[in-house]
């Protein structure tokens, strides 16, 4: 049976059906000799792990500890068996895994840089030819999306290379290798000895239940300090009596750390922790004990600049939601950068490898083009730093970025270096932007930058660029052009759309430049330059 694996004979099969939302689902199922009773399909599929939410399917079915995922194939169109397993009911536990998986020996490193630096075997020289075919890839699938779509133009004046219609410039690589992150976040939990008070990376999945929790120290991007941080964190948290959450539902204190340096060696540490039902004075009495260890105890050592400390109630909660209070130290981090003093806070955004981002903003400017006669749009601008290192050519700079700590970052770098021609707006661009355009329509031309995250621009974002005649060089920074960044590149450069409230000229995709800045990952920011 296709789908099932030659080892299964037609007898060892069970054919079930699944009532689906209205409709019927068939699913043929390996029978697994010796391990699944055949006399009840419910026991059966309990077995193999297919959870549901209620009213999904006709039962609610657990997966006893120890047994992995029976892998079905594709039974149907859509991967209907992976939906399932994936629906889980909400505020079920998960089953623990055994305590004991393993030694730590260096099948787990191994394991652990494999999954987090996949690139970290190969010389530097053959991790920049996979990353530029990788940037190739992408931008070939980009031009063949915009040549099916009826009157865009993709071609440019400048001669064609690699196959493309654009001009791919080669590849910059990073002026560091190894230990280049600047900001590092390590989780809490069960290592491969089954201690829960393990801090490192994780290894496997939440959907299978495999999670394991290794020690950094061996990865090649991580810088010592962040490594040595993460070790006493620790030890601190062997020693405390407080538990560790692992998972929110199932209690626990001790969360994540996250470690800031900058390239004169101050380091930041923020720790996060659940407080579930502790009251203020139990609170404080943990706030005490980290802040104890880490200046006179034996956390000393890692001569902490500042350390933070949050009350989060989420898995992930912004300085707004919670905010970060400071046990100790000083409450920013400074960085030289291009020649300005930029302030940044513990939760504004600052591309992770700093000589790597010089070279980047230096490339945006590039490609800008920006003199006396333009404004500079920084959309999604973090702590402003492309704009600010901009401003001395433009007439004027305004930035925007949702972070309010950023925001107030920008403006600390702009006084401090005298910089008076910047406007920094702190909100979701996509209810800033419009509004603040209609105010710059008046003759003078605008060249944009964008450089939002993973998930892309929002879609109103897109609109009001795409509709401001003034704009007519856009420059967008990514670091995963093959996500959302090609539809938001589909939106800027197809045809004038009524109907998605696309009525300007289209964009034309003109030069694209990668720009290296995490060697030994698969990941690569790719800058790309559009006109109209």
């Amino acid at each position: 049976m296709k789908g099932v694996g030659s080892c299964v004979s037609a007898s060892q099969l069970l054919f079930v059906h699944l009532p689906f939302r209205g409709t019927s689902v068939f699913l043929w199922l390996a029978r697994i000799k010796r391990r699944v009773p055949m006399h009840s399909p419910r026991c059966f599929l309990s077995r193999v792990g297919l959870t549901s939410k209620p009213g999904l399917l006709p039962w609610c079915a657990t997966k006893p500890p120890g047994w992995s995922q029976l892998f079905l194939g594709s039974a149907c169109e859509g991967n209907f068996t992976g939906m399932i397993a994936k629906k889980r009911q909400r505020g079920q536990k998960s089953q623990k895994k055994p305590s004991h998986v393993g030694p730590l020996d260096g099948s787990w490193q191994e394991r652990l840089a494999d999954v987090v630096t996949p690139l970290w075997r190969l010389s530097y020289e053959d991790q920049l030819k996979v990353k530029f075919e990788a940037q190739k890839k992408i931008l070939r699938r980009l031009e063949s999306y915009l040549q099916k779509l009826n009157g865009v133009n993709v071609t440019t004046s400048a001669p064609r290379a690699e196959g493309l219609a654009c001009l791919l410039h080669p590849i910059i690589p990073s002026p560091v290798i190894n230990g280049y992150r600047n900001k590092s976040t390590f989780s809490v939990n069960r290592g491969p000895d089954g201690n829960p008070k393990t801090v490192g990376y994780y290894l496997g999945t939440w959907r299978d239940r495999s999670i394991v929790c290794v020690r950094s120290n061996h990865l090649k991007n991580i810088p010592e300090k962040h490594n040595q941080v993460a070790q006493y964190y620790e030890v601190f948290l062997r020693q405390s009596p407080m538990e560790p959450c692992l998972l929110f539902h199932e209690g626990g204190y001790w969360r994540e750390l996250i470690v800031r340096t900058n390239s004169r060696g101050h380091t930041m540490a923020i720790i996060t922790f659940h407080p579930q039902e502790l009251r203020q004075e139990e609170l404080s009495v943990q706030k005490e004990a980290v802040k104890k260890f880490f200046t006179s105890g034996p956390g000393a050592v890692c001569d902490l600049t500042s350390l933070y400390f949050q009350e989060s109630t989420m898995v992930r909660c912004s300085h707004q939601q919670s905010p970060y209070q400071l046990l100790f130290g000083e409450p920013h981090l400074y960085e030289d950068l291009l020649g300005l003093k930029i302030r940044i806070s513990p939760d504004a955004f600052f591309q992770i490898n700093t000589a790597g981002a010089e070279v980047l903003y230096r490339t945006v400017g590039e490609l800008s083009g920006v003199n006396s006669n333009t404004i500079l749009l920084d959309i999604c601008c973090g702590t402003g730093v492309i704009g600010l290192s901009l401003a001395q050519y433009a007439s004027q700079v305004l930035g925007i970025e949702l972070v309010e700590q950023a925001v107030q970052d920008a403006r600390w770098t702009a006084a401090f270096n005298g910089i008076t021609n910047c406007e920094f707006h702190s909100g979701r661009a996509e209810k800033i932007l419009s509004q603040l355009l209609k105010s710059k329509e008046d003759g003078q031309f605008i060249v944009a930058v964008v450089n939002p995250a993973r998930a892309g621009l929002h879609y109103q974002v897109v609109q009001a660029i795409r509709n401001c005649r003034a704009i007519r060089t856009l420059i967008f920074v990514s670091c995963k052009p093959h996500g959302e960044t090609t539809r938001n590149i589909i939106e800027l450069c197809c045809p004038p759309d009524s109907a998605k409230k696309l009525l300007g000229e289209p964009f034309v995709l003109r030069k694209a430049v990668p720009v290296d800045l995490f060697p030994h990952t698969l990941h690569c920011e790719l800058v790309l330059l559009l006109t109209r």
